[in-house]
């Protein structure tokens, strides 16, 4: 639901314009943000399409609304650019359940597994990973790894998902997406007695056994595709409910339900019209990665990007 009125709307993204042309800037908004901090972003996708999208643009500052593994991801791949988190405290509760100090450890557990790290982390954790990927692509991901154990981190929902569609076997962190996490069986029953006709698209962050009850299970980028491609007119979503935006504005002519109204997470709703501008006003909230670790972290990002 829109939290402006029209003027207030209209006056923000005139505002909003006015700092992007003087910061010679491009935003970019990730599915799950408010839907007039969608309507006023140049680009909006997954994590995948945002990576792809921040090294193409042509732009002397990436404004990113978001959370901040997700502009950190940005600074990695931009080091001659300026990246702005538009909400400083943003964070991840999934990517802060693992630390690289608590990888190697891991990877001591399991020393000839190939670490596989979803971009859901820290940019140190990465900095300690073969290779990244998203829910988009991890299945292709762990495809092109070389060797037959991988060791997955940090979300084991996803990697739970991804060992379904292989042979390799994956070790799995105990990390999670609380919004997807807590999506239970009993409420895709529920919804599938409200709405008979609805097709079931989960994200593959939920558990195995709401996975396993879907029609599909699907990235927020293969959501909107898919629903756009399918003949169907009723879909009921299982991911965070910022998606219903662009879904309905994509598809005007079909009906979304969310499994559960708890699916919202609360950091993704933390930026505002109010704190994009003012971030670019103040040119605060600067997102920069050590060389060191930029590098190193770079590379498993690099190695995600080659892979089709």
């Amino acid at each position: 639901m829109v939290t402006v009125n029209t003027d207030e709307f209209e006056r923000m993204k005139e505002k909003i314009a006015e700092l992007k042309e003087s910061l010679r800037a491009v935003i970019v908004a990730h599915n799950y943000q408010r839907p007039e901090v969608q309507d006023i972003a140049d680009f909006v996708g997954d994590s995948l399409e945002l990576a792809r999208i921040c090294t193409s643009v042509d732009a002397q500052t990436i404004v990113f609304c978001g959370v901040h593994f997700m502009a950190e991801t940005a600074a990695i791949l931009n080091p001659e650019r300026t990246v702005l988190l538009t909400e400083g405290c943003a964070g991840c509760a999934m990517a802060d359940m693992i630390s690289a100090d608590e990888l190697k450890r891991w990877q001591q557990k399991y020393p000839g597994a190939v670490v596989v790290c979803y971009v859901n982390s820290s940019a140190e954790v990465k900095a300690e990973s073969y290779i990244c990927c998203t829910s988009a692509n991890g299945v292709e991901v762990v495809a092109s790894v070389t060797g037959d154990e991988i060791l997955f981190v940090p979300d084991q929902n996803l990697g739970h998902y991804i060992s379904t569609k292989t042979e390799k076997k994956l070790r799995l962190y105990p990390g999670f997406c609380y919004v997807h996490h807590r999506i239970k069986p009993q409420q895709v029953r529920m919804a599938r007695r409200l709405h008979p006709d609805a097709e079931v698209l989960v994200h593959p962050e939920c558990r195995p056994e709401v996975v396993a009850m879907a029609d599909a299970a699907l990235s927020t980028s293969q959501m909107l595709r898919y629903v756009g491609a399918s003949s169907r007119h009723e879909f009921i979503i299982g991911t965070e409910e910022g998606i219903l935006h662009g879904l309905r504005k994509q598809n005007p002519e079909k009906s979304f339900y969310l499994v559960s109204k708890s699916q919202v997470c609360t950091d993704m709703k933390k930026t505002t019209l109010e704190t994009v501008a003012r971030t670019m006003e103040l040119r605060q909230n600067v997102v920069t990665v050590p060389e060191e670790i930029r590098l190193r972290a770079k590379r498993a990002v690099d190695r995600m990007l080659a892979v089709k």
